[in-house]
């Protein structure tokens, strides 16, 4: 038997540990609204984004094999379309869309991992939709296609936000595709706040995938160096980054064939050039091959995040405890001082001084309880208000970023952790976050490892190179032909 009850088991542990270990924690502090493991139990996803007329379209029909997405010049589609396979179909029958359902199906039903897009309304939820088709192409993964990217003034010209939408799908997919083509080679708003701000956000650098599409359009080869080189440029400028990553070429030759541009003479340029179409697609069917490493590295992560989160909660905590142990003796202080000096002065005023001494004592006691009442009552209650404004405004004081891993993981919970001191006013138990701390480190220090150990048993276990690519899959990955499950180790 293949390699699927060994992968089948080891997935299942990362589903436990998200789900009994991580999820309560986060949900309880507010890391996440919904549970974590809600973005991961579901099948291996491709997210497809690009400008409008790129082609995405049908670059994802001729993956299919049939025309499942409107295609055209102007925007086509202003939706989000999750193209997922159709088990109820007998092998062999034409590839067709065998179902469709809306937005709040899909917002809905727990076997898909789209609760945590419910935040974005409804709007977005009649902007979303699910079909499902008999393609072999999706039965290892699902793809998402995009609207295209537009030069819209602000971000809710479409009723919803854009970017928050795009950097939810992108932190839960395998693999992300985008795509560019000639007329506007990186020069669409919406394309560079999606490659300059959102992808970074929510999404590895080695998830995403460029892609220079419909270069058979271009009049020459000049054309097609004049056009690479804007890309290259823009994507530069866009990443703030010298090193421009690999840009795949790419057309279809349908569409050349169709348009009868391959008969241009101007076009034999793409004689001397390799369509890396079929490469693209090998990119593609390989995401379900990363699904184990992105679910590990999923747990290191939110791991690593949600430490951080809960060192910055007992910072804050250790330091209020002190605030107040400190506020606490001031206030028993101010107290004695004006339980004195009230003593002294029933002692010497007129009125009072002929009174007997023990009535002069208890005067003074309860002139200095009244004093330390009003104290914990209202001034503590004022100053600690004070204190804790006065961390939000210092926030990255509570934590030390020695290097640029925690900086960029203090960046990611930073708002939350905001958030949270602001909505509970700081107050929380140490003991608890403190318990739940050592838990969550152990499973980033400890079951990270275990996990990483787990993929390189895998990576040793071989499999014949013929009976992996008779799946359909391109080169053999790692894992392998095994009965065995982890828990064998």
């Amino acid at each position: 038997m293949y390699r699927d009850n060994y992968i089948t088991a080891l997935r299942t542990e990362l589903l436990e540990m998200v789900s009994e270990q991580l999820t309560p924690v986060a949900m309880r502090y507010g890391y996440s609204e919904v549970p974590l493991e809600t973005n991961i139990k579901w099948r291996p996803q491709v997210l497809v984004l690009g400008n409008y007329s790129s082609g995405k379209s049908t670059l994802i029909n001729e993956f299919l094999g049939t025309t499942v997405q409107g295609t055209g010049q102007a925007p086509t589609d202003d939706s989000f379309t999750v193209l997922t396979y159709a088990e109820s179909e007998p092998e062999g029958a034409p590839v067709r869309v065998t179902d469709q359902r809306d937005g709040k199906f899909l917002l809905n039903d727990p076997e898909y991992p789209f609760e945590t897009m419910k935040k974005h309304g409804q709007r977005f939820a009649s902007h979303f939709k699910l079909k499902k088709v008999n393609s072999p192409f999706l039965k290892n993964l699902a793809i998402i296609d995009t609207p295209g990217m537009l030069d819209s003034i602000t971000e809710r010209d479409r009723g919803y936000n854009y970017q928050d939408v795009i950097g939810d799908l992108a932190q839960i997919a395998d693999l992300v595709l985008v795509l560019f083509d000639p007329h506007k080679a990186g020069t669409v708003r919406e394309a560079h706040t999606s490659l300059r701000d959102t992808l970074p956000a929510k999404t590895f650098e080695d998830r995403v995938l460029y892609v220079l599409n419909r270069i058979d359009e271009c009049a020459s080869m000049t054309d097609l160096l004049r056009v690479y080189g804007t890309l290259c440029w823009n994507l530069s400028q866009i990443t703030g980054r010298k090193d421009i990553p690999m840009i795949h070429l790419t057309y279809s030759p349908s569409a050349t064939e169709k348009s009868g541009r391959s008969e241009d003479p101007q076009a034999t340029y793409l004689d001397y050039l390799e369509n890396q179409r079929e490469e693209l697609k090998k990119a593609v069917l390989q995401a379900p091959c990363h699904r184990l490493d992105n679910l590990a590295s999923f747990v290191e992560t939110h791991g690593e995040r949600l430490c951080h989160f809960l060192e910055g909660m007992i910072s804050y905590r250790k330091k209020a405890r002190l605030f107040r142990v400190k506020a606490f003796f001031t206030g028993l202080a101010v107290s004695l001082i004006g339980g004195v000096a009230g003593g002294l002065g029933l002692m010497s005023l007129p009125p009072f001084a002929g009174l007997d001494p023990v009535l002069q004592i208890t005067g003074a006691g309860l002139l200095s309880g009244v004093i330390l009442i009003f104290w914990l009552a209202i001034a503590q209650k004022y100053l600690y208000s004070r204190f804790l404004k006065k961390w939000l405004r210092q926030l990255d004081d509570l934590t030390p970023l020695p290097n640029q891993t925690r900086r960029d993981s203090w960046a990611s919970i930073r708002d939350l952790l905001y958030v949270n001191l602001k909505n509970s006013n700081g107050r929380f138990s140490l003991s608890q976050v403190l318990a739940e701390h050592a838990t969550v480190k152990q499973i980033h220090d400890r079951g990270s490892r275990e996990i990483r150990e787990a993929l390189k048993e895998l990576a040793g276990i071989g499999m014949d190179n013929n009976a992996w690519e008779e799946k359909g899959a391109g080169p053999v990955p790692y894992w392998a032909n095994t009965e065995a499950t982890p828990g064998d180790r």
